[in-house]
């Protein structure tokens, strides 16, 4: 099982961050349960400045969450692929995997990754944070994203701007 050796944590007070939820629209069940989770997140953190943005699939996902950087502390992705007979699944799964940890990187801005990358639809509605699932991958990512904003805070100078280079 994925979740095995999770780490554990508590919710914190984040109402001081500005967080964007960017979210696929394939295969609403899954899609439904992995927003819901990143809600309840938001909720328990204390969140209240948060927008959610719907893309057509989780190939699309880079793009805006890169766009959303610009106004947001952190940023969630939020998507699902579910392997078929072709190789589209390790292609959206390998451009998807790579734009996101591109953005973060370039942006200096924590970009949790809930993009489930499965065998079957029982796998991904096992990992959705549904009534039933083993996983909460919404909760997940989102949890993430938020301690990983919080710890920058701790590590970054107050005044300084990520990627200004001293002259």
């Amino acid at each position: 099982m994925s979740g095995a050796g999770a780490p554990t944590s508590q919710p914190f007070d984040a109402s001081d961050l500005r967080v964007a939820v960017v979210a696929a629209s394939w295969h609403d069940e899954v899609m439904g349960g992995l927003v819901a989770g990143a809600e309840r997140a938001l909720a328990a953190h204390r969140v209240a400045d948060h927008v959610l943005v719907r893309v057509p699939g989780t190939f699309e996902l880079p793009v805006v969450a890169d766009a959303l950087c610009e106004e947001y502390d952190a940023v969630v992705a939020l998507g699902v692929v579910i392997r078929g007979g072709t190789p589209h699944f390790d292609y959206v799964c390998g451009a998807a995997t790579d734009g996101l940890t591109r953005v973060a990187l370039d942006n200096g801005v924590p970009v949790g990754f809930g993009v489930l990358t499965c065998d079957t639809e029982e796998q991904a509605l096992d990992r959705a944070g549904l009534e039933g699932s083993s996983e909460d991958k919404g909760w997940e990512a989102t949890a993430a994203a938020l301690e990983t904003a919080r710890v920058l805070r701790g590590v970054r100078p107050p005044d300084a701007a990520w990627g200004d280079d001293e002259e």
